[in-house]
């Protein structure tokens, strides 16, 4: 078994790697010097339960996270279906 402490060391150190990497990707794009053309191109999805709520920018970003977002649907929906089946 597993000792807790381990667990949490490993969380924190996550939790602490995160943050640098975000720190990290603000300072690089607020020092970036790009071209004139500043076309940026993202979407997102919330997900309640099994059902998702997708929002982007254009449609191919959008497309993207539809098709991330039901594969994500249907491998919650088959680990929920496998736990049924053999835990009962």
């Amino acid at each position: 078994m597993v000792d807790l402490r381990v667990l949490y060391s490993i969380g924190i150190a996550l939790v602490v790697i995160g943050i640098a990497v975000i720190t990290i990707a603000i300072i690089r794009t607020s020092t970036n010097e790009k071209s004139e053309e500043g076309h940026v191109r993202g979407a997102g999805v919330i997900m309640i339960g099994p059902i998702p709520i997708i929002f982007g920018t254009d449609k191919k970003s959008v497309k993207t996270i539809l098709a991330l977002a039901i594969a994500l649907s249907i491998v919650v929906l088959i680990i929920l279906v496998l736990y049924y089946r053999l835990l009962r």
